[in-house]
């Protein structure tokens, strides 16, 4: 088992476990959430009952008052009689009966007033109806509510007789109408933050509202909004008042409510963006330890390769003076010089590259010249390129090392026998250059995974050539490296993309 593939599996093992950990946390999560939403709900319910044993009450009391109502109506229209009775010069029976109704009157309002509307007579009127001496203004308004008795005096004389009711039902009306507008004020600004808007019969007129953000300058649509909301939620309580007809409350849930039922997601984004953070953090400085030791390693490869190098260049020398007809010499050379190319790429790992400009067909060329003398003769070449030159900023001795490194894994994976293709294609902005081979391809799967270092298909090898490769294309030239197609058994295509 290769380095990548065991990394691989303690990656998934890792993201595993991390899901198990936060899945475990965010369950726990909802289910407290959960409760507190059922208790939030219930004291809702609770609400809604008690708004509802409340509504009943202020029903029973309009009853209450309805039928004192109807009583102090009777009251007031036996009084309108005895006071006929009396005035009424007509009559010849004993007005004894109807002089104790009317001296027994403490509470309800009573003028007699002439034809023009002058007071001949009041009694039980109000402290700021005192000073009247004619019916008008607030007194005529006052006394509008029911129609006056004609009272005829004989020979030809009419009064009137102006009352309303009694003081004692004017205050306890009062009293009523205070009793629902605190019920309504109690209702909308209730203990539990239950949003709450009140009604009219029309379901359109806020009489009251309470527990909402209301924005400045709010219309009937923002309204009509919040009602539906509501009536989505629940049903409205209808309550039914006298003077007011029906009234309708309209609640939904708390704030506090609708933001914890929220709270599992937003945990999750809140750690899914720390684990993101993190996960950069650490890559950022995987990458940067890894650079240091990639330039390390290829820097002390170059200081060990140059040492025997140079003691080898003076045997050299001294096997030609001595031997100057040996043949071995003129290859010896050509390795060494190799070596030199090397420890000179080595040497380069992890310093700024110098790019000058190159002739790009000629540099490739030069590559598959020596590779064909060095591999199989059953491996051929073929390199296709445009008519003209194609010069761009590379550094020579890199470049080549990708090429090589390319080529020699085809080479590999054909076995030894097959056919390595270059293309070159020149475009506007960009030059194309697609390496291909007739060998065992690469899994789909694997397409990302043979770039990371330590990734091999090889019993022998570190798996570091194509990580060498990007590097070189992508830090050192800014341009790109992949594998463009791949099939089992048919063979694979990588394509390097430079800018120009």
């Amino acid at each position: 088992m290769n380095l990548y593939t065991r990394k691989k599996r303690w990656k998934i093992v890792l993201a595993l476990v991390a899901l198990f950990i936060i899945g475990s946390s965010v369950y726990y999560t909802n289910s407290l959430v959960n409760q507190f939403a059922n208790q939030e709900r219930q004291q809702v319910r609770l609400w809604a009952d008690a708004v509802e044993r409340r509504a009943s009450l202020m029903r029973y009391t309009e009853q209450f008052f309805s039928e004192l109502r109807l009583q102090e109506k009777g009251r007031v229209e036996l009084l309108a009689k005895a006071y006929r009775r009396l005035l009424d010069g007509s009559t010849s029976e004993d007005l004894n009966f109807y002089l104790e109704i009317i001296s027994q009157n403490t509470s309800i309002p009573v003028i007699v007033a002439d034809a023009e509307g002058n007071i001949l007579l009041s009694k039980n009127l109000e402290n700021e109806f005192q000073t009247y001496d004619r019916i008008e203004g607030r007194l005529a308004d006052a006394f509008a509510v029911y129609e006056p008795i004609p009272i005829r005096i004989p020979p030809n004389r009419i009064d009137y007789l102006y009352y309303k009711e009694s003081l004692i039902f004017s205050e306890l009306k009062r009293v009523l109408d205070d009793l629902v507008s605190s019920f309504l004020i109690d209702v909308a600004s209730n203990s539990s933050s239950v949003p709450v808007i009140v009604t009219d019969s029309t379901q359109r007129n806020i009489l009251q509202h309470g527990n909402l953000e209301v924005p400045q300058g709010a219309d009937s649509s923002f309204w009509s909004e919040q009602i539906a909301i509501m009536r989505a939620e629940n049903s409205p309580i209808q309550i039914t008042f006298l003077d007011h007809g029906k009234t309708y409350i309209f609640y939904r849930s708390s704030p506090l409510l609708l933001k914890m039922q929220y709270f599992p997601l937003l945990q999750i984004l809140i750690i899914a963006l720390f684990l993101l953070i993190a996960y950069l953090l650490f890559s950022y400085a995987r990458k940067a330890e890894q650079n240091q030791v990639w330039a390390g390693m290829a820097k002390e490869t170059a200081h060990q390769i140059g040492t025997p190098l140079s003691s080898l260049m003076a045997w050299i020398e001294l096997l030609r003076m001595q031997h100057d007809d040996f043949e071995g010499t003129a290859e010896m050379e050509k390795d060494i010089h190799r070596l030199e190319t090397i420890t000179e790429r080595f040497s380069k790992i992890g310093s700024d590259a110098v790019l000058q400009p190159t002739d790009l067909i000629k540099t490739i060329e030069e590559t598959i010249n020596y590779l064909k003398v060095r591999t199989s003769k059953k491996i051929s070449y073929q390199f296709k390129t445009p008519s003209q030159a194609i010069v761009l900023p590379l550094n020579e001795t890199l470049f080549q090392w990708v090429i090589e490194n390319l080529c020699k894994n085809a080479i590999d994976a054909m076995d030894g026998q097959g056919s390595i293709v270059i293309e070159v294609f020149d475009e506007p902005s960009k030059v194309i250059i697609d390496v291909s081979d007739t060998g065992k391809g690469i899994p789909k799967s694997a397409f990302r995974s043979i770039f990371q270092p330590g990734y091999t298909s090889k019993k022998r090898g570190w798996g570091l050539g194509l990580s060498l490769a990007r590097r070189i294309i992508t830090g050192y030239h800014r341009g790109k490296i992949f594998v463009k197609a791949s099939a089992i058994n048919e063979g694979t295509t990588f394509r390097i993309v430079l800018q120009k």
